[in-house]
């Protein structure tokens, strides 16, 4: 988002883009208790463009859970979104599932890397909790995407974290934002997941920095009491 309505990523004017998004969510008869943004609320550094992102998301009228991506500003976040509905870098239980954010950003530094406080953090959240089952989300990818450019800005302690993770024995899902296109996979018995943007997107595999052409998307994501999950990868095709 930037404070000014008409502003512009990489030609997608994304207050525009993420109306759109809003609205198909609105159309559909899926509704979810609450939303989990991974990161790169706004663009231009401005208190004005978290506010705009505030007013866009509070119609969805549910808890939203929020954590910072390498474009955010900490201090002008961290208001606007610690505020219910709104939670930044917030653990939830509801029912046998608990749900953590986690900031994994390096100021001035597009790159990521969970600190020693946060895995503690995560470590004693999940060490506390009597939920069976556990959702971590954060911006940075924990794995390699296969994209020459965009693994050199991933999750620098990414390896340490999964290994982490696996050893709690809890952890079902992992969420993350930051790449701008769709990942799925299996790993070690967690399933990892990235979700495209609400506004542009990034070529999967290019060794260069390249944008794609594919539209803005969202995810649906549903929790099974017994550890199970569905995560729907909705993508928000223009029908002009």
């Amino acid at each position: 988002m930037f404070a000014d309505a008409d502003g512009e990523l990489r030609g997608t004017v994304t207050a525009d883009s993420l109306q759109r998004v809003l609205d198909h969510y609105d159309a559909g008869d899926w509704r979810a208790d609450r939303a989990w943004i991974t990161g790169d609320l706004i663009q231009d550094d401005s208190s004005e463009a978290y506010q705009r992102f505030h007013d866009f998301l509070l119609p969805l009228n549910m808890r939203m859970h929020c954590i910072p991506g390498n474009h955010d500003i900490r201090g002008l976040m961290r208001p606007v979104c610690s505020r219910p509905p709104f939670s930044y870098c917030a653990k939830e239980q509801v029912n046998d599932w608990l749900m953590i954010g986690l900031d994994s950003c390096i100021s001035d530094d597009a790159g990521g890397e969970l600190s020693p406080a946060e895995l503690e953090r995560v470590d004693a959240a999940i060490g506390e909790t009597s939920a069976k089952h556990v959702m971590v989300c954060l911006h940075h990818p924990p794995i390699p995407m296969g994209s020459k450019w965009l693994d050199t800005v991933g999750l620098r302690n990414g390896e340490e974290f999964l290994t982490q993770l696996q050893k709690l024995q809890k952890v079902r899902l992992v969420v993350f934002g930051h790449v701008h296109q769709a990942y799925d996979a299996e790993h070690n018995g967690m399933q990892i997941i990235g979700t495209p943007s609400t506004c542009s997107q990034f070529k999967p595999g290019s060794d260069d920095f390249a944008v794609d052409v594919r539209p803005p998307a969202y995810r649906r994501i549903t929790l099974n009491p017994d550890g199970s999950f569905e995560a729907e990868l909705v993508w928000v095709e223009d029908t002009e």
